[in-house]
């Protein structure tokens, strides 16, 4: 599409200072120990998991999951979001074995040593029919990723698909690949070797997103707001928002042996 026409280009452009301070956090240059590491890890996997979330809510909109079936309006965006769930719900390992993101995030802890038991509490918790408040709370995870959690489960809440799209394309796929090409690029540096499941993890987000995944994100936050001027506003407000999410959240997984960082 033209860049002179299209609705994306200039959104893009509106959020792009809040992008670029996201881009530049800090903490990229600071996992220089394994402790680090996995303080790090323990903390995104919330975002891993309701990153998954996010996919579901626009798989629920989007396509029909009920029983009897019924042919959603939209089969343009019925497509999209089912192309996206396959790789992100089941893409493949290392050896070639089936894999959601999620699961294959959780393997990376275990062989790093990174605790995953919050992660799994809150797993438990959600089983058992509580609330994601209250999961985590019984999961006792830290504030800030109480905050990112419960911020992206307040879009979802919202009902408005396109805002959902919004904060799935621009608070995620777009901007995961510039993120973790830092952290390839850091943790080859400073653990050659030593992490191969994680860095196949990132490696493989940086691919699928770049190439596959924010084309058709994009797009399909093109069907959802069309010409309708507000949507789009809309969209730019929730991108922005995530990133200040995105930006908290790294506050809080700042390694415990440096200052952190103050965000403004």
């Amino acid at each position: 599409m033209n860049p002179a026409t299209d609705p994306v280009h200039y959104l893009l452009q509106a959020i792009s200072p809040a992008r670029r301070v996201l881009l530049h956090n800090r903490l990229y240059q600071r996992l220089d120990t394994l402790a680090d590491l996995q303080r790090f890890m323990e903390h995104h996997v919330f975002a891993v998991w309701d990153f998954m979330s996010l996919l579901k809510a626009l798989q629920r909109d989007l396509t029909c999951v009920t029983v009897p079936w019924l042919p959603t309006a939209n089969a343009t965006t019925r497509r999209l979001i089912n192309e996206i769930v396959l790789e992100e719900e089941s893409d493949v390992d290392p050896q070639g074995q089936p894999i959601s993101h999620f699961e294959l995030y959780l393997r990376a802890m275990d062989e790093c040593g990174a605790n995953t038991g919050p992660i799994r509490q809150l797993l438990a918790s959600l089983a058992a029919g509580r609330s994601v408040p209250a999961a985590l709370q019984e999961a006792a995870v830290p504030g800030s990723v109480r905050q990112f959690v419960e911020h992206t489960f307040s879009i979802i809440d919202s009902g408005r698909t396109h805002a959902i799209a919004a904060a799935f394309t621009f608070g995620r796929e777009d901007v995961i690949p510039a993120m973790f090409r830092q952290f390839v690029a850091e943790l080859k540096v400073n653990f050659p070797g030593q992490l191969d499941t994680f860095t196949y993890y990132l490696d493989r987000h940086i691919q699928l997103d770049e190439e596959v995944h924010t084309p058709l994100a994009q797009q399909m936050v093109r069907e959802l707001c069309a010409g309708d001027p507000q949507r789009w506003l809309e969209c730019q407000q929730v991108a922005i928002s995530c990133m200040e999410a995105r930006m908290i959240l790294w506050d809080g997984a700042q390694p415990a042996s440096k200052q952190p960082v103050a965000f403004s």
